[in-house]
C-alpha cells in the first residue's frame, strides 16, 4: 500500500471559512474552486472560493444560501451550484444568482442540498438532514434534455460522494450516504429517469470513521474517499480503494486535521496532486487547538499522470 504525507496548501483567513470547506474542483492548471458550505454553526450562507496555487491567493464569493456543490460551467466565471433548496447559476464577478430549480426536498423539513456530480449536461445531487438524525433527504436527477427534476430516493441521511461510470454505454451511479458507511452502485438510466436497485461496492461499517466526499481514480478502477473522523487522531485520512477487490491501495494523511471532507485531483507545476478539504465542524475550541490544521486545504503527491474526468456544466 502506498502512503503519502501531505502539507497545508491554504489556511483560510477566517474562522467562518474554516468551519466547513468541501467540494474542491479543478479550474485548470494551478487553479481550483472549493465551497465553504456555511460560515458557522448557525450561519445561513456560505461561499464559492477560487484559489490560485501559484500565488496562494483565495477569492471568496458569498452565495444566497449554503452551497453543497459548485461546478464550473462553459461560461467563464459562472458556476452551477446547489445552495439550500435550490440549484442555480452563480456569476462570481457580478454576484448574480439565476435559479434553475427551486423547492427541492419541499416535502420534508430540515434538509439542504449536499454533494453532487455532473454528467453529460445532467446533474445528480443529494441532500442531507442538517441534524443528522432522520433518513429523509432526497437524491435527485436534473435532466438536461427536458429540464425535469426527478427524485430517485427520499431516505438518505447525508448524501455525499458521487461518481458516474460508463461501461459500454451502461451507466452506473456510485453513491455514498455517509450514515450507512457504504459505497453503493445503482444502474442508472438518465433518459428514462430511473435508478435501479443498489449493490454494495464497499462495506465500511467496521470503521469508526465516516466516508464523506469521493472521486474516482483517472482509470476509474478505484474510489478515492475522504473520511470524517469525529474522534481525536493525529491525522485525517483519504483512502484509495480498489473497486474490484475492496483493498486499500493508497492512503493520504492530513496532519492535525482528522475531519477530512472531500478529495480532488488538480494539476500544478509539479504534476498531478491530490487536494483535500478539512473542517472544524462540531469541534470545541479546545479540540481545535489540538487539531490545529483543521479547516485547512491540504495537498499531496499522487501516482497519477492525469486528472481523469472533471466535466464542466454546459449552460443552456
Amino acid at each position: 500500500m502506498r502512503q503519502y504525507s501531505t502539507s497545508v496548501l491554504y489556511r483560510p483567513e477566517t474562522a467562518e471559512q474554516r468551519y466547513l470547506p468541501e467540494g474542491p474542483y479543478s479550474l485548470g492548471p494551478n487553479r481550483l474552486s472549493w465551497v465553504s458550505i456555511q460560515h458557522g454553526v448557525a450561519a445561513t450562507c456560505g461561499a464559492i472560493n477560487v484559489f490560485d496555487i501559484r500565488t496562494g491567493q483565495n477569492r471568496s464569493y458569498t452565495l444566497p444560501g449554503r452551497p453543497g456543490f459548485a461546478f464550473p460551467t462553459d461560461e467563464p466565471g459562472t458556476f452551477v451550484a446547489g445552495a439550500d433548496r435550490s440549484v442555480g447559476l452563480f456569476d462570481a464577478e457580478t454576484g448574480s444568482w439565476n435559479e434553475l430549480i427551486g423547492g427541492i426536498d419541499s416535502h420534508v423539513a430540515g434538509t439542504i442540498i449536499n454533494d453532487g456530480v455532473c454528467h453529460d449536461g445532467n446533474l445528480i445531487f443529494g441532500c442531507k438532514d442538517v441534524k443528522f438524525a432522520e433518513k429523509k433527504a432526497g437524491l435527485y436527477l436534473w435532466r438536461s434534455s427536458d429540464r425535469e427534476l426527478i427524485r430517485f430516493r427520499d431516505d438518505q441521511l447525508c448524501s455525499n460522494g458521487k461518481a458516474i461510470v460508463n461501461s459500454d454505454g451502461a451507466l452506473r451511479l456510485l453513491d455514498i450516504d455517509t450514515g450507512t458507511k457504504t459505497l453503493v452502485e445503482y444502474p442508472l438510466d438518465i433518459a428514462a429517469g430511473r435508478l435501479g436497485e443498489p449493490n454494495i461496492m464497499l462495506d465500511l461499517t467496521s470503521l469508526d470513521i465516516f466516508p464523506d466526499g469521493m472521486i474516482l481514480s483517472p482509470d476509474r478502477e478505484s474510489a478515492i474517499i475522504s473520511f470524517y473522523n469525529p474522534h481525536d487522531a493525529e491525522a485525517g485520512e483519504t483512502r484509495q480503494y480498489s473497486l474490484a477487490t475492496g483493498e486499500v491501495e493508497t492512503t493520504w494523511y492530513c496532519e492535525r486535521a482528522p475531519q477530512v471532507t472531500c478529495p480532488q485531483l488538480v494539476q500544478n507545476d509539479d504534476g498531478v496532486k491530490l487536494v483535500m478539504t478539512t473542517c472544524v465542524e462540531n469541534m470545541t475550541a479546545e479540540r481545535q487547538e489540538v487539531h490545529s490544521n483543521s479547516g485547512c486545504l491540504f495537498i499531496g503527491d499522487t501516482p497519477f499522470d492525469s486528472l481523469g474526468d472533471q466535466p464542466v456544466y454546459v449552460v443552456g
